[in-house]
């Protein structure tokens, strides 16, 4: 799964982005549908009910910057062109997008994803099936390295959406164990990612499988010259949608586990390391509302001063506990991912994470800080025996290691 961007493929970016300039500038305009539309909420486009009660089970309380622009246009059956890095939540843009558009009463392959991996289509699989857990939506994952009869079998029985990578899902296709027929919507995901394994041949044999008028959408954190050609042949004015790079970088912050064992004994060890938090200002996240409310009041009644807020809380009162928090006189704040991406408090030196995010891609955004300051920062993530798993999955989604954290925490800071 591409993490975050190496160090030199800033570069190469900046080169595509001239190469799309140049070729948006030769014909560009009839090429692209504009759109400027942007949600602030999930409630507020228009979703089936049973679709936004799986967004918000899975974890989600706001849409990160790709959903607040790029779930619509797909819902609404356009093309779309999505340029955004990893770790800004494309995944649950197309996956809903998908989800909106089916029609359950027919158990037929309406909707297929390809991805560069194994690994990437598993996961899309699994958020596929969240989001769409109380739409009833049947999802299979057809990668290599599986048994192809049971793949055959799963075919079948009747499946709505597929995932897969080109090489297993275009077999598929040729044998007619996977029909085409009733699919409407085709994604690319990592779209620069498969063109530079050598899958182009592939994805354009399984676009000629496909019925003439689907919906297609290319999910990308580049756009290389080839992504471009795919636009020209198989789209039609696609709506292009640029997330800037984020500027949020994991570099310089050093990440460390403890290992908790059972979630009992997570607060223990907060209070071992409330003299440390204290020092400086400090970030402890919880994964709901109501346990920010329950860790707060578990910290006063131990005499630990800490503020706390989330999404329950009006924006006054929010306002105001965040000033406190920036203005350095209340020193710890327990609050939710709803509000990772906006506690840009330059001096915070620590973040906790007592809960483990429940998507990798949070964990950048309750960690990950603007990168042009500089600034060192220290994460500790409690780890229970459940957790080791998503452990493993942050590591490899951003490429790091995250070791075990040292008795001396306070020289680090």
């Amino acid at each position: 799964m591409a993490g975050l961007a190496p160090e030199g493929s800033q570069f190469d970016a900046n080169q595509y982005d001239n190469k799309l300039s140049e070729f948006l500038a030769a014909d560009g305009q009839e090429i692209f549908t504009s759109w400027d539309e942007v949600y602030d909420t999930f409630d507020a486009m228009g979703l089936l009910e049973n679709l936004l009660r799986g967004i918000y089970a899975y974890g989600f309380e706001k849409p990160s910057a790709i959903q607040q622009r790029g779930i619509v246009p797909f819902c609404k059956g356009l093309d779309v062109i999505q340029q955004a890095q990893s770790g800004t939540g494309k995944t649950a843009t197309f996956c809903s997008g998908i989800l909106q558009q089916l029609d359950y009463s027919l158990v037929e392959c309406q909707a297929l994803v390809l991805a560069p991996t194994r690994e990437l289509a598993q996961q899309i699989e699994k958020v596929m099936r969240a989001l769409g857990d109380y739409l009833g939506v049947k999802v299979h994952a057809c990668v290599g390295g599986t048994s192809v009869r049971e793949d055959q079998r799963i075919l079948a029985n009747g499946v709505h959406v597929v995932v897969g990578t080109p090489g297993r899902v275009f077999d598929m296709l040729r044998r007619q164990s996977l029909r085409a027929d009733s699919i409407k919507m085709f994604v690319l995901d990592e779209a620069d990612e498969m063109l530079s394994r050598g899958f182009k041949d592939q994805i354009y044999d399984i676009f000629q499988l496909l019925p003439g008028k689907v919906q297609v959408g290319v999910f990308s954190a580049t756009m290389p010259p080839e992504a471009l050609e795919i636009t020209r042949k198989f789209m039609n004015k696609p709506v292009r949608i640029l997330v800037k790079r984020d500027e949020l970088t994991l570099e310089g912050i050093r990440q460390f586990h403890v290992n908790v064992d059972k979630e009992e004994w997570k607060l223990e060890t907060l209070c071992d390391l409330y003299e440390t938090l204290a020092i400086t200002q400090s970030v402890i996240f919880v994964n709901t509302r109501r346990k920010v409310d329950w860790l707060t009041d578990k910290m006063r009644s131990r005499d630990h001063t800490v503020s706390a807020t989330h999404g329950d809380m009006d924006q006054n009162t929010r306002d105001i506990i965040m000033r406190e928090f920036r203005s350095g006189s209340s020193r710890v704040l327990i609050t939710t991912d709803l509000l990772a991406r906006g506690i840009d408090v330059q001096q915070v030196s620590l973040v906790i994470n007592y809960d483990l995010p429940t998507q990798p891609e949070n964990y950048l955004h309750r960690i990950g800080r603007s990168g042009r300051f500089g600034r060192k920062g220290v994460a500790i993530n409690f780890v229970t025996r459940d957790d080791e798993k998503m452990l493993f999955d942050i590591q490899k989604f951003y490429n790091v290691v995250i070791e075990e954290l040292p008795a001396n925490v306070a020289d680090l800071l």
